[in-house]
């Protein structure tokens, strides 16, 4: 018996990941207002109830969406900065990189991000988890920017940020989704933006 509840548990959380992940389509391609349990239903192909089984209010559907897509940029991050320190070419490279897959690769789920993101300005149970994600990439940036000699890696994470932010928004959302930047676009991008940034390197 014990094993069996055990199984279940291990069903539960595949499907609460199968939502999640739904969620975040739905999300994507009709915004916060088409979100319902339903809707999330029929896009995952589950019977009616499903969704709102494991998420009772839409508020909590909101909540394991936005801790998924966390978890995932978690992973996504990690698997980017694994080696530590880079070189400022290195650097340049990841940042690039980073910025392409989440404009190209992952489109629907930055969609869904901006979409949140608005949503937890309102809501300060999802700005909970939305800052506590950020804080990550944040701690990420500026310990890579430190390591790269910044004299200023505070402010000057806060200038990375900005640029990679207003990059991605612009590519899937702004004017520039006619012409989204090419990865060597956004590697010559992100070079200029840490020589700007970083004190000169040695002749």
């Amino acid at each position: 018996m014990e094993g069996a509840g055990l199984a279940e548990s291990g069903r539960g959380r595949e499907r609460v990941e199968l939502i999640a992940r739904t969620a975040v389509r739905v999300i994507a391609r009709e915004g916060l207002r088409g979100l319902t349990h339903r809707a999330v239903d029929r896009a995952a192909g589950l019977p009616d109830g499903s969704t709102s089984y494991h998420a009772r209010t839409r508020a909590r559907l909101l909540e394991i969406t936005l801790e998924h897509m966390a978890a995932e940029e978690q992973q996504a991050l990690t698997a980017f900065f694994a080696d530590a320190p880079p070189t400022r070419t290195e650097a340049a490279r990841l940042l690039a990189e980073f910025v392409h897959t989440s404009v190209h690769t992952s489109a629907e789920r930055t969609l869904a991000r901006f979409e949140l993101a608005l949503e937890a300005s309102r809501r300060p149970e999802l700005r909970r988890i939305y800052d506590r994600a950020g804080a990550r990439f944040r701690d990420t940036a500026e310990a890579t920017l430190r390591g790269l000699g910044s004299p200023a890696p505070e402010r000057h994470t806060r200038s990375l940020i900005a640029w990679c932010e207003g990059m991605v928004l612009d590519s899937v959302a702004g004017a520039g989704t006619a012409a989204p930047p090419t990865l060597d676009d956004l590697h010559t991008g992100a070079a200029e933006l840490l020589n700007a940034l970083l004190p000169p390197l040695p002749q």
